[in-house]
């Protein structure tokens, strides 16, 4: 076993802390860590927390982790930073909103930069989660930065999706587009003090006819005034109320299995990736030069690269 997995068994924070570091580092004895805390994972509850920047989110996840303290739950949370393109280094800093629960044993908190990078970030999410739930978490808050493709991609490893709005901002229409309504299992109207909340609850209302008219479940919608502390015990209550329904009508199970399969692709496809990237790195790449000068197309020479890419690895298989 690896020595992380074990430490991490014993629920050792900087074993976590570290574990997270070599899978965001794509360390070679990542694939060994993950394999085995494997077994160790699947008893927490994942929650994905998106929307529009500037809804409140880092504020409502502050608030929602205090609350679950109260219960004696213990919280992981992976929040996803938009990254400065000076310093490389995450620009929100949602650790700074969250300062207050840095010294409580029972709450973890990891920011992650995006770095550019939607796909990669995506799958270092979904693996750091995977640590944080072998560790022990009863509840792992997922928080991501906006409402575009790269936190579809990330939510989809969510149990519950929640989307936080606020009035007057038309979030309605940009979570429409993105496609963000087929996917949310809860609606938090944010700032529910300011004007405007008739009107977005009524649009919301709308676009759930529309859209999740014949759903077996109809997403909720829990007004919140996060820097108040209200309407928190709501939206806990509306959360558990779609963890039972998911537990009991099996979608749970189902939205698990999609993502566990999705993820043995991600995995196939990034090891791939990095094997032919070192193979064409070592050797002549001489489709470059018939590439820049039109003696082949681009695609005729990504076959190619496939194909000789698999013949090696058939030819290796051979061999042995």
């Amino acid at each position: 076993m690896h020595p992380l997995a074990e430490r991490l068994s014993n629920q050792d924070e900087r074993a976590l802390a570290k574990a997270i570091s070599l899978v965001e580092n794509d360390a070679e004895d990542k694939l060994e860590l993950l394999k085995d805390i494997h077994p160790m994972t699947g008893r927490a509850h994942y929650i994905g927390m998106t929307g529009s920047p500037g809804a409140g989110k880092s504020s409502l996840v502050n608030r929602l982790i205090t609350y679950l303290r109260t219960l004696n739950l213990t919280v992981g949370v992976v929040a996803v930073d938009p990254t400065s393109p000076f310093s490389g280094g995450a620009l929100l800093g949602d650790r700074v909103r969250m300062a207050e629960h840095f010294t409580d044993p029972g709450v973890f908190i990891r920011s992650m930069g995006t770095r550019g990078s939607l796909g990669g970030l995506s799958r270092t999410t979904k693996e750091t989660v995977r640590l944080m739930d072998a560790f022990g978490f009863d509840v792992i808050l997922i928080e991501t930065v906006g409402v575009g493709q790269s936190e579809l991609d990330i939510m989809k490893i969510a149990d519950t999706i929640a989307v936080v709005l606020n009035p007057g901002s038309g979030d309605v229409v940009q979570v429409f587009k993105a496609g963000i309504m087929e996917i949310a299992d809860l609606f938090i109207v944010n700032k529910a003090d300011l004007p405007g909340v008739p009107k977005l609850l009524a649009e919301l209302e709308s676009m759930l006819d529309l859209v999740k008219h014949d759903a077996p479940w109809r997403p909720p919608i829990v007004k919140a005034i996060s820097v108040q502390n209200l309407g928190l015990e709501n939206v806990w209550k509306r959360m558990q109320e779609h963890i039972e329904y998911s537990k009991a009508s099996g979608e749970r199970d189902a939205r698990r299995k999609t993502s566990l399969e999705r993820e043995v692709i991600e995995v196939v496809h990034a090891e791939m990736m990095k094997k032919l990237v070192e193979r064409e790195e070592a050797e002549e790449k001489g489709w470059v030069e018939e590439v820049t000068s039109g003696s082949i197309d681009p695609y005729s020479a990504a076959v190619k690269l496939l194909q000789d890419y698999v013949g090696g690895l058939e030819r290796k298989g051979m061999g042995r």
